[in-house]
């Protein structure tokens, strides 16, 4: 099944469909209190929406921009319908794709989802830590631009 990935502002009506999977996904299924969900960051971020080809909203993420070039990917979540399909990856890669000017990626991933990021190329770093009630390690990943920039040329 196709997926349409696209960047939305926190103002924008789409917005809801966002913010609807994070209250699924992070809410109601992982007990995250509602108000630790929507917080301060939102209006600022770059929010990413996943619609199928027949219309129904099957993921979300956001970024924050840190400094010295690092997009915070978070908010990350897939409909419970949408898993195993491949969305999450794509997600992922869309957002990295949209972000070339971005020196490296970072996110704090659930330990329960360590490999799917790996396989992405994500490398954990740091000890476990707790947020929202649930164990987490900060992740990051070179951008590909960066990568690449960084890498000898031709002897």
């Amino acid at each position: 099944m196709a997926l349409l990935i696209r960047h939305v502002a926190a103002n924008d009506p789409d917005f809801a469909f966002c913010f609807r999977i994070r209250v699924d996904v992070f809410v109601h299924e992982q007990n995250v209190p509602v108000e630790e969900e929507r917080d301060e960051h939102d209006p600022a971020a770059l929010h990413f929406l996943a619609v199928r080809e027949d219309g129904v909203a099957a993921g979300t993420a956001r970024v924050l921009f840190k400094p010295f070039g690092v997009a915070k990917i978070g908010r990350v979540a897939v409909v419970k319908a949408a898993r195993g399909l491949g969305f999450g990856a794509a997600l992922i890669a869309a957002v990295e794709a949209e972000l070339p000017l971005a020196r490296s990626f970072a996110l704090d991933a659930q330990v329960a989802a360590l490999p799917f990021y790996e396989r992405l190329g994500y490398a954990a770093t740091g000890p476990e830590f707790m947020e929202a009630g649930i164990a987490h390690r900060h992740m990051v990943k070179p951008a590909a631009s960066a990568a690449s920039a960084a890498a000898p040329g031709p002897p």
